[in-house]
């Protein structure tokens, strides 16, 4: 009798609150819809991950979080129409711009994050292919999408809202103007990132130094405010990019080869044999299969060092890589050596000679 009470009690409820029945199926529908789209895209992604398409995981990946939103907002949207149709509540006159403003905002959303996405798989991808990618460009470009998206998607928030683009560009301007002044340092910096995008003075992954600042590191990062350099040491250096417009920068990581420039003397006493030493040591330099010998290659007596004669070396090797430079650099060093002492010279080490004039003596006791 009493469960027949409650059945009869709840269909006069829902006879007379009709609304209330569909607002609950309206939210149970959202809800279900939301579940189910995140399985379907959850295995739909785990499948897509495993081709070589750059995009289509990067798609459904992107789409995932900002779908849920717009479900909801849907959802929800179409529940309080039911709400204020039955209220009639003023406040409720703020559900279509709400509604709309939301839309814009999952779809730009979703752009953003389909282009980030699709940036990191471009890099992720080619790189595990052992494909060369230039980081810098994919970075510009994504970032260039994802401003343009986001400026894009403002202004038809705004459009949507009743005011007027062409009053707000105007008001932008004039604003512009003082914003200018407040944040000149900030807009500095824009343009020297811009400024660093366009004429590719480094890369990510370059290393560089200038002479002009204590700078000098791997670049590991180029934003639109900040540089962030990894130094030797492992510290990271953020360096605003205004900098770079008014200092000099080297690049040794677009160096073709590097130098080896020395010099080595050798005793007074082994000056007849000089000539064959150079000419045996430029040889060996010509024959070295790490020494580029379409590069300036030099081996002359140089100098009448106080305590040596000296010649020196002037040559490249075909490698820039810092550690086996100095390799080659080394196995150069000791076939140099190997030569002086080959000829039966030795190489010279500061001496002091002293003359005693005749007719003084040296005190034995």
């Amino acid at each position: 009798m009493d469960i027949e009470t409650t059945l009869i009690e709840f269909q006069n409820y829902f006879g007379s609150n009709s609304w209330v029945a569909q607002v609950f199926i309206v939210v149970f529908l959202t809800l279900l819809i939301s579940f189910l789209q995140k399985r379907i895209l959850g295995k739909l992604l785990a499948k897509l991950q495993e081709t070589r398409i750059y995009w289509d995981d990067a798609l459904v990946d992107a789409a995932r979080r900002p779908l849920t939103i717009l479900i909801w907002i849907i959802g929800l949207s179409f529940a309080a129409e039911i709400v204020s149709n039955e209220s009639g509540a003023v406040i409720f006159g703020a559900i279509d711009p709400i509604r709309d403003v939301g839309v814009i905002f999952t779809f730009a959303w979703f752009l953003v994050r389909f282009i980030k996405r699709t940036e990191e798989n471009i890099v992720l991808k080619k790189e595990a292919r052992g494909e060369e990618i230039d980081r810098t460009t994919a970075d510009t470009i994504a970032k260039l999408l994802r401003i343009s998206v986001i400026i894009t998607a403002l202004l038809v928030m705004v459009q949507t809202l009743g005011f007027s683009i062409s009053g707000v560009l105007a008001f932008g301007g004039i604003g512009g103007i003082a914003i200018g002044f407040a944040a000149k340092d900030l807009l500095a910096n824009f343009f020297g990132g811009l400024m660093i995008y366009m004429d590719r003075p480094f890369n990510v992954g370059d290393w560089i130094r200038s002479p002009d600042r204590d700078i000098e590191g791997t670049v590991e990062n180029i934003g639109w405010r900040l540089t962030r350099i990894r130094t030797f040491d492992k510290r990271p250096l953020y360096v605003p990019n205004s900098v770079f417009a008014t200092i000099a920068v080297e690049n040794p990581s677009r160096m073709t080869n590097r130098r080896i420039k020395e010099t080595i003397g050798i005793r007074y006493d082994d000056v007849g044999k000089m000539e064959a030493i150079i000419d045996d040591v430029k040889k060996m330099l010509q024959e070295h299969e790490d020494i580029d010998a379409n590069q300036t290659l030099i081996v002359n007596f140089n100098e009448f060092a106080s305590s040596s004669l000296d010649f020196f070396i002037y040559t490249f090797t075909k490698t820039t890589n810092w550690i086996r430079f100095h390799e080659v650099k080394q196995d150069v060093l000791l076939k140099v050596i190997g030569i002086v002492e080959s000829h039966g010279a030795e190489c010279a080490f500061p001496t002091s000679t002293v003359h005693i004039p005749d007719g003084i003596s040296m005190d034995q006791s």
